[in-house]
């Protein structure tokens, strides 16, 4: 912020794992999936397949995340905390 006012932001990617990249204006929240796995978030996880929102990123690596998006779900190999700092790196301000 300068001046009172808001800087022009350049976008934000965040690499989720093998070659799926996404928009981070785009993410909702992003979810450690470390066990247990509370209910609530099994369900989640379910209604989106249902849904056919939900994408696995990389084969067969053990997914460790799980990010909420405005239209969709990535289940990631990458731990939910490197992701959250993957996506903060670029908002800091200077």
């Amino acid at each position: 912020m300068k001046d009172g006012y808001y800087e022009r932001r350049e976008a934000v990617y965040l690499h989720l794992g093998d070659d799926t990249i996404i928009s981070g204006d785009n993410i909702i929240a992003i979810i450690n999936l470390d066990e247990p796995v509370s209910e609530v978030l099994k369900e989640l996880i379910e209604n989106a397949e249902v849904d056919n929102i939900l994408h696995a990123v990389g084969s067969n690596e053990k997914k460790k995340a799980i990010v909420l998006c405005d239209d969709c779900c990535y289940l990631s190999p990458i731990s939910s905390n490197t992701l959250f700092k993957r996506a903060i790196h670029f908002r800091k301000e200077d």
